[in-house]
């Protein structure tokens, strides 16, 4: 299964960034995506940068997230 995971550019140094996921920055190339900018919401795949979201695309996918980490944290409480 593939993932794509929701953060917010804080800084950019093209072709890469800092990207921020939830308080934890990571490195990402953004050169598939040549008109991102600092403070866009993007979509994050294996550290490449695949597609900007727009502020409520980014709000609803970190929404859930949230929600599924949640789930998976009670069950592994559980076990």
């Amino acid at each position: 299964m593939c993932l794509a995971v929701p953060a917010r550019i804080v800084r950019l140094n093209a072709p890469m960034a800092i990207a921020d996921f939830g308080g934890v920055r990571k490195e990402v190339f953004v050169g598939f995506v040549p008109d991102v900018k600092e403070g866009d919401y993007v979509l994050v795949h294996a550290g490449l940068v695949i597609q900007k979201l727009s502020l409520e695309e980014a709000r609803e996918l970190i929404r859930l997230w949230k929600e599924v980490l949640e789930a998976e944290s009670e069950r592994f409480l559980e076990e």
